[in-house]
């Protein structure tokens, strides 16, 4: 299932830089450049967040949700047939029955808006089932992930023991995201103005917050994994000032910016802070922090600088340089890791 997410991510990228025009298109088939967003979020990051449940959840049925998302990006790609986003609403629609059986358990505040994170998930992939178009979809993605990471955060926060009316501020920021995203069916841009106030409240939240703004002092890794937190807190900040001024733009320049600023930012520095705590949560190995991890973050987070500076001044040389570098920095990433780890570093279980 790894390896199948890790496919996903290679075509996810692959179909996004085609999508520029820097690319050619995929030899499995004349792959619509719209499949780029499904296979990024629900063949790639939606099998690895569903993988990292099942191993958490300890269920043998819920190893169901991962595969059938892996498969379902697989098909996408395969075939414009309907039967890619049915597997990709099933395997949503299974990590929703893990997340009620965590809620059985556990009714904590941060597992509640995990539940609503992967609502918005299966909301998402049932639109897309339903034949509507991505641009219309994407906004409960974003919901999916940034409620996702900012529930993690907000589980972490609780060493702080912060406050009621702290923590009524981080529950109103996730209420005005959902309702933007469902005004949003109604009047696109009012609602994705709401989504960006949203998602700016959880910025503010986040880095004011977030226990990170401490462990940044210290060393190591610690240090690194709460400078890519930091970093992925401002990039979420930008993408709710760009939804605010602008509302949603269908498609284009802007569009691209506001999008990546949250996928690729925010979440992907996520995806590289975390790396060393999900990786061997996951996979049961040890991840040995080096300090040429600081290179891939860099350059994630100058590459978005690059991109998003040429969508809003309208260079394309810049952006398509960024797209490139975007790429680059992943590819970087994930050498890095896999670098990391040693052969015979599995951990005891």
């Amino acid at each position: 299932m790894i390896g199948l997410a890790g496919g996903s991510l290679v075509a996810g990228v692959w179909l996004g830089l085609h999508r520029m025009g820097l690319a050619a298109a995929l030899p499995l088939r004349e792959a619509s450049v719209l499949d780029h967003g499904p296979v990024m979020v629900s063949g790639f990051l939606g099998t690895v967040i569903a993988l990292e449940r099942a191993v958490a959840l300890r269920r043998g049925w819920g190893y169901l949700a991962p595969l059938l998302n892996a498969l379902g990006s697989a098909v996408m790609l395969a075939s414009p047939s309907p039967l890619g986003p049915l597997l990709l609403t099933l395997g949503s629609g299974t990590v929703l029955l893990m997340m009620v059986q965590v809620l059985r358990l556990d009714r904590a505040l941060h597992h509640q808006i995990l539940t609503a994170a992967t609502v918005s998930w299966l909301i998402g992939n049932l639109l897309l089932l339903r034949g509507l178009p991505v641009f219309d979809v994407v906004v409960w993605w974003l919901g999916f992930l940034v409620l996702t990471i900012a529930a993690e955060r907000l589980e972490l926060s609780r060493l702080l023991r912060p406050p009621l009316q702290v923590r009524v501020l981080f529950v109103g920021a996730v209420a005005l995201l959902l309702a933007g995203a469902a005004l949003s069916a109604v009047d696109r841009d009012w609602g994705w103005r709401a989504v960006g106030a949203g998602s700016l409240g959880l910025a503010a939240w986040m880095l004011r917050y977030d226990v990170a703004r401490r462990t940044v002092r210290m060393a190591g890794a610690v240090r690194y994994i709460a400078a890519a937190l930091l970093l992925g807190y401002l990039w979420l900040a930008v993408a709710g000032v760009l939804a605010l001024r602008f509302g949603h733009p269908v498609a284009g320049p802007v569009y691209d910016a506001l999008l990546h600023a949250v996928f690729v930012g925010f979440v992907f520095s996520m995806i590289f802070g975390h790396a060393l705590v999900i990786v061997p949560a996951v996979l049961g190995v040890q991840v040995r922090y080096r300090p040429r991890f600081y290179l891939h973050l860099g350059l994630l987070h100058l590459s978005l600088l690059l991109r998003v500076s040429g969508d809003l001044l309208g260079l394309s040389a810049l952006r398509s340089t960024g797209a490139w570098l975007n790429v680059a920095a992943i590819a970087l990433f994930a050498v890095f890791t896999v670098l990391a780890t040693r052969k015979g570093d599995r951990t005891k279980k």
